[in-house]
């Protein structure tokens, strides 16, 4: 452990974390030490975290706690998934272990790429059978170019399929595969089972604890450095809210010390205003004092009267801090850099809900409300970005993708907002005169049953096939390069062709040269001519050549989509058709019409997925609707014939 302490103590000095050219005085703290756990979604960082803290004597013997108990947001706990990073703390042999949960989803990067500028080394998590997945490429990409140490844990041996020895050679080819250096390949290995609590670094000797593992990240990641005498800098890299002090600036002490009453200030560079009202470059002062200090015991939050150097604190008493300022001295202000994440790739429209049953269901309908909440989802998420449009109604919001967009509605849905949105689309870039668009690299694990329907999908979405393997229990993995647009409304398909036997997962791959026509959605769509409720007489002679996302007694308004049809093209139809009375019968009754086959459930995401250019997604508190942009078929065919003599096709 000494050897291997001093080998990353080493590769610090070298990364630039501890600069021995500098002529000040540079202490270290030995008591602390700042850590990330970063791996592929579903990979166990919040069980081997529920780990820790249960073998470190967070708990109390006679506490209940869930399992994943810092996936506290009912999203997460629904979808099983991290979506916001979180950091706690775990107390051992005398040093304190601040450990930072973050997603392992693609589209919350940013989430990752802020955590990492808050910690020393990672632990790098992959599962003992799948492996390397697209997800663990970019997190220890990312880690690479902070040159942070990084501990691999092979995670899952208990599986009955895995594969510990074949996974460890597939990450050094990882590591090769993204420059590592002579220093970076040398990462020390440990063996887990997150959900047993044990770890060894032999697999001939079955762990008990979780203490190996303890003992190697105190040995390996390096001790937080500072300059002695240097004055207050801390970066925010996140915003948190107190009910009692308001806003709180989430960050890493990189130099000095903070405490209550203490006067700070945050230089910061105004941005280039687009009415150009602001002059680019110019700097503003805000200064202000420390209301309230906190910081992470455990899973809680506790308050405190100092911090230093090294600690991850929140602070309260400025309330226009943004994520990328610098608290620092007013006597003598030294601010960082600003923090730097990847640009969106996806866009999609946030509208106000313009449909007859608007205001039915949601509290907030106007566009000052939605304005105000997206503003809100800025401040606190850097990845987001929100534009004005031509209509005041109308807001375009940028992200990483459709999960990370779709999380952000969801939210807003059960905020008891109600609001429209569109399809994603892609954002285009030009250089040296050449349009290009975001690719990602894919990978999906199928039967081999399906390989060609599989590549006959994604060939006509203009997927190139990288790489081929198959994995012991004979599933095939497959490795695709495949423009974003590509990928917009697959998973549906996907789990369609291959009976739900399928896993797919993805990972930006940058920018390309733009691939040309993508094959989207070949099918029409059912859409009611009237409002009404439906009736299982009309429905019956529906299903026999659509597939309904409604069924009897269901209200519906012109213009909204009930069902998929079996052929290209959209068809106006009547929902609400009753039978006839005639002279032998006394009462029209739809009990003798029963339909068989159950409509389809329309989730968010698949809704998303599903609709075209020119369909919408309304979404209220209860209910989850697809309908026209147009909802008239007098204003549709317009349209169509205007959209017709300009040459303009819609996909």
């Amino acid at each position: 452990m000494a050897d291997e302490g001093w080998y990353f103590w080493h590769h610090a000095a070298r990364s630039g974390l501890i600069c021995d050219d500098e002529p000040v005085t540079t202490s270290i703290r030995n008591d602390l030490r700042n850590v990330a756990i970063i791996a592929h979604v579903d990979h166990g960082k919040t069980t081997l975290v529920d780990g820790m803290l249960r073998q470190t004597g967070t708990f109390r013997a006679n506490e209940t706690v869930v399992d994943r108990v810092l996936d506290s947001g009912d999203l997460e706990r629904e979808k099983g998934i991290t979506i916001l990073a979180k950091q706690t703390t775990v107390d051992y042999d005398g040093v304190r272990l601040n450990i930072v949960d973050t997603p392992g989803h693609a589209d919350f990067g940013g989430e990752v790429e802020r955590s990492l500028l808050m910690v020393d080394a990672v632990l790098l998590l992959v599962d003992a059978s799948e492996g390397p997945l697209p997800q663990t490429r970019y997190v220890l990409a990312k880690a690479m170019q902070r040159h942070l140490p990084v501990i691999v844990a092979i995670n899952k041996i208990d599986r009955s399929d895995a594969r510990p020895a074949q996974v460890l050679d597939e990450v050094y080819e990882l590591f090769m595969d993204l420059g590592a250096d002579e220093f970076q390949i040398e990462f020390p290995v440990i063996y887990t089972n997150a959900k047993a609590g044990t770890a060894t670094g032999d697999l001939a000797q079955p762990g008990t604890e979780l203490r190996p593992l303890l003992d190697l990240l105190v040995s390996v990641t390096p001790p937080p450095t500072y300059e002695d005498g240097h004055p207050l800098q801390l970066l925010v890299t996140n915003l948190s809210a107190n009910d009692y002090v308001g806003r709180m600036a989430v960050g890493r002490i990189r130099n000095g010390t903070i405490r209550v009453g203490q006067r700070v200030t945050i230089v910061r560079e105004e941005p280039e205003d687009p009415d150009g009202a602001v002059e680019p470059g110019r700097k503003i002062t805000l200064t202000g004092s420390v209301t309230a200090l906190q910081t992470a015991h455990g899973i809680d939050r506790v308050d405190i009267t100092e911090a230093g150097p090294g600690d991850i604190v929140s602070v309260a008493g400025m309330p226009e801090v943004t994520i990328g300022d610098t608290l620092t001295d007013p006597a003598d202000p030294r601010p960082l850099p600003r923090l730097d994440v990847d640009a969106p790739t996806l866009r999609m429209t946030f509208g106000v809900n313009s449909s007859p049953m608007a205001g039915k269901d949601g509290t907030f309908l106007t566009s000052r409300q939605i304005k105000a909440r997206l503003e809100r989802e800025v401040l606190g998420n850097v990845a987001i970005e929100v534009h004005p449009t031509e209509s005041g109604e109308i807001f375009e919001v940028r992200g990483r993708g459709e999960l990370q967009l779709a999380v952000l509605i969801e939210q807003m849905r059960r905020e008891g907002f109600e609001l429209t949105v569109s399809r994603p689309e892609v954002i285009l870039r030009t250089e040296d005169g050449e349009t290009q668009e975001p690719y990602e690299r894919a990978t999906i694990d199928i039967p081999p049953d399906y390989i060609g329907v599989v590549q006959q999908a994604l060939a006509g979405r203009k997927g190139r096939l990288e790489q081929m393997s198959t994995d012991t229990d004979g599933r095939v993995r497959m490795e695709f390069i495949i423009p974003t647009r590509g990928l917009i409304g697959y998973r549906g398909q996907l789990l369609s062709d291959t009976r739900g036997t399928a896993l797919m997962h993805q990972i930006g791959e940058g920018y390309g040269p733009w691939a040309g026509e993508v094959t989207h959605r070949t099918s029409g769509v059912l859409v009611a001519d009237r409002a009404g409720e439906s009736r299982a007489y009309a429905l019956s002679s529906l299903v026999e050549r659509s597939e309904l996302f409604i069924g009897p007694s269901t209200e519906v308004y012109e213009g909204m989509v009930i069902g998929e049809n079996s052929r290209p093209g959209d068809m106006d139809v009547n929902p609400n058709k009753s039978k006839a009375l005639s002279k032998m019968r006394t009462q029209a009754t739809d009990g003798d019409y029963r339909i068989h086959t159950p409509p389809r459930v329309i989730t968010l995401e698949s809704a998303i997925e599903f609709i075209a250019a020119d369909e919408l997604v309304e979404v209220t508190p209860t209910a989850i609707r697809l309908r026209k942009r147009l909802l008239t078929q007098h204003e549709r065919r317009r349209a169509s014939g205007a959209a017709y003599k300009a040459g303009v096709t819609t996909a």
